[in-house]
């Protein structure tokens, strides 16, 4: 007997893409989680945990947005810890990850991924 498993995915619909400033995050409640949206330019919108990974506390919207290389990256407000917006890598402490969410763009309003 062969059994299937569906993996359902649900997207949460945040604000519209045009309501968020380039280079500067914002906090959106969604499922429960606070997560912090950034958009970076155009369409180009990521999603990651509020919650700063080295201390738990709720300030990565407010972190420095920029890059390394190609890599957009967001550096925590409290100890200047640098991630990859797009998986979340720390770039100045391996032991270091910030979840990150799926983003996608629908008739100019942004969704996250909060289940998968």
């Amino acid at each position: 007997m062969t059994s299937t498993i569906e993996l359902t995915t649900t997207w949460a619909r945040a604000c519209a893409v045009s309501d968020l400033e380039p280079g500067w995050g914002e906090v959106a409640l969604l499922d429960e989680r606070q997560v912090a949206i950034v958009r970076v330019a155009g369409e180009e919108v990521y999603a990651v945990d509020h919650h700063d990974p080295h201390t738990g506390a709720p300030v990565m919207a407010r972190g420095i947005v920029g890059s390394r290389g190609e890599r957009p990256t967001i550096a925590s407000p409290l100890h200047k810890e640098v991630y990859d917006l797009g998986t979340g890598e720390c770039f100045t402490d391996p032991s270091l990850t910030l979840r990150t969410y799926r983003t996608r763009v629908v008739g100019g309003m942004l969704e996250v991924e909060v289940d998968g």
